[in-house]
């Protein structure tokens, strides 16, 4: 007897697609990248333009955009929280560097 695993045949696995099996770090939050850009982009400009409440609206935006998966995975809905801190965090330090250095 051979110490092998083997997989009876049936339908492929949901995890598995054409091209392979599809790892869990590039399942969770899809876009991401791109999201971000745009939320910088917003909360540097809600800044400079002294529209902070506007900053909560994107928040606001952006969750209910991903709510469906942050739902289903925990994980997911850790990386939201600290990405979109730091995200966040980054756009309002670029905002207050373009205001101290152009707009003062």
């Amino acid at each position: 007897m051979d110490s092998e695993l083997t997989v009876p045949p049936g339908p492929p696995a949901p995890e598995e697609s054409a091209a392979g099996p599809v790892l869990p770090s590039q399942r969770i939050l899809r876009g991401g990248a791109i999201i971000g850009v745009l939320e910088r982009l917003g909360v540097c400009l809600a800044i400079l333009a002294g529209q902070p409440v506007a900053i909560a609206y994107i928040v606001a935006i952006k969750g209910l955009g991903r709510f469906a998966e942050l739902k289903e995975t925990p994980v997911a809905a850790e990386r939201f929280i600290i990405g979109t801190l730091t995200s966040m965090l980054w756009a309002a330090g670029t905002a207050a560097a373009v205001k101290v250095l152009f707009l003062h």
